[in-house]
């Protein structure tokens, strides 16, 4: 059974509060329960984890490196920007969905790029919550390949 962290960055504590026209109204707890649902069907081990602190999700990946088989990540603004993440990513070599609810390339140009994006195997964004449940598909997928 494959074992998935799923890590949410800065400000995904506030789904369903915040910028429900761009994120959602779903709260990250719901969205959570529907990609519980969906590793359930696909027979995987999921954990969350949510911090807006970067120094806590680089600890959480090097903690990820002997014990899951992958990473989902939604870095938020991190992604546009954290070398320091991107340099953890790349460091635990495990293979690593990026995750972005809205289209980042419709929206301002500064989120129009990302930094991690080069250490991971995909990127997912626009697709609101659903791009989680894609990207646990293809995590499998691709670790099952592997």
């Amino acid at each position: 059974m494959a074992k998935i962290l799923i890590i949410n960055g800065p400000n995904l504590n506030m789904l369903g509060i915040r910028a429900k026209q761009i994120y959602g109204a779903l709260s990250l707890e719901q969205i959570n329960d529907e990609i519980k649902k969906s590793a359930e069907s696909h027979s995987a081990e999921i954990e969350f984890f949510q911090s807006n602190i970067e120094g806590e999700l680089i600890n959480k990946l090097h903690e990820a490196y002997s014990c899951f088989n992958g990473v989902i990540i939604n870095p938020g603004a991190y992604g546009h920007y954290s070398i320091a993440l991107r340099d953890a990513i790349e460091a635990i070599s495990l293979p690593c969905v990026e995750v972005h609810l809205s289209n980042i390339y419709a929206r301002e140009e500064f989120r129009r790029h990302s930094v991690i994006s080069p250490v991971c195997i995909g990127q997912i964004s626009g697709f609101g919550y659903y791009g989680y449940i894609l990207a646990l598909q293809a995590i499998l997928k691709h670790i099952k390949a592997d």
